[in-house]
């Protein structure tokens, strides 16, 4: 059986007020933000890797095989422990409304992990180019099978308009955020693999917008030579705050059926929280 819903709040709400702690140390909380950024950068490419000589063959079951692989994203930043944006977002809103966490704490914990996540996917995807890992083995048309899907890629997202980005994005970071939610209801370890894996592959599979792994595939492109950093900034405009949208429906919602269930969820005395570091696996990102 999963946790109960207040067991499920109150754990959040401990996250809320460790990640408001561990931030007041900029230098390290950035590296735990670093380290998600190269994450799910090493989910993109494996999803790029895996996905290439399918795309070129025109396979139907290509965009199923890319979400099936991609849980490797959530497994790692959950698992290993690091800082992710686009996580953070709901448990900071769990925390400004369970006070555990201020508005001015959220927004510190907010700037830190996106621009760590940043660092990570933009070193990621630089060692991965240097690599030559994904122009190996040029395909009938000059470009390898995994430089043509990058290229395919950035042109859809580039294609799409701003609204339509920022409305991918919302239902992007809320199915990512409630894969989290899940996750921290988990009784198990199993449960929690479980869980991540369904909820990125429904993001992946709807063709949604990640800010964080756009990232690493729009500087991968870029790299490559099939897009612009232009591409990359006209993108994350839309896709960033679509992401906090959607990260804070998903805060609102259980936050509010938290409340109906426990009355009100006791916040832990000073001191209480022992970890002021990155979660682990009992802890969702």
């Amino acid at each position: 059986m999963p946790r109960s819903v207040p067991e499920a709040a109150a754990e959040l709400t401990e996250q809320a007020a460790a990640k408001a702690a561990a931030a007041t140390g900029p230098a390290g909380y950035l590296k735990s933000s670093v380290l998600a950024g190269v994450y799910v950068g090493i989910a993109v490419v494996l999803l790029v890797s895996v996905s290439a000589p399918l795309a070129a063959a025109g396979s139907p079951v290509t965009r199923l095989v890319q979400g099936a692989v991609f849980g490797l994203a959530l497994t790692l930043v959950v698992f290993a422990g690091a800082e992710l944006f686009t996580g953070n977002v709901m448990v900071l809103a769990h925390g400004i409304s369970r006070r555990s966490a201020g508005w001015r704490s959220a927004g510190t914990v907010g700037a830190l992990s996106l621009v760590g996540n940043a660092i990570g996917s933009l070193a990621l995807a630089g060692a991965v180019h240097l690599s030559g890992v994904l122009s190996a083995g040029p395909g009938p048309t000059g470009s390898s099978p995994a430089v043509a899907l990058l290229d395919s890629m950035v042109d859809g997202k580039t294609a799409a308009t701003g609204p339509q980005l920022f409305w991918r994005a919302v239902l992007c970071n809320a199915l990512v955020c409630l894969a989290v939610w899940m996750a921290t209801r988990a009784a198990t370890d199993g449960a929690k693999l479980m869980v991540l894996w369904w909820g990125l592959l429904a993001f992946i599979g709807s063709g949604f917008e990640h800010s964080i792994a756009n990232m690493t595939t729009f500087s991968l492109a870029a790299l490559e030579g099939v897009a612009g950093w232009a591409d990359l900034a006209g993108n994350l405009v839309w896709t960033i705050p679509g992401n906090i949208v959607g990260g804070l429906l998903v805060a609102a919602a259980y936050a509010g059926r938290a409340g109906r269930v426990s009355g009100s969820t006791a916040l832990p005395p000073p001191g209480a929280v022992r970890e002021a570091a990155v979660p682990g696996p009992r802890q969702a990102a």
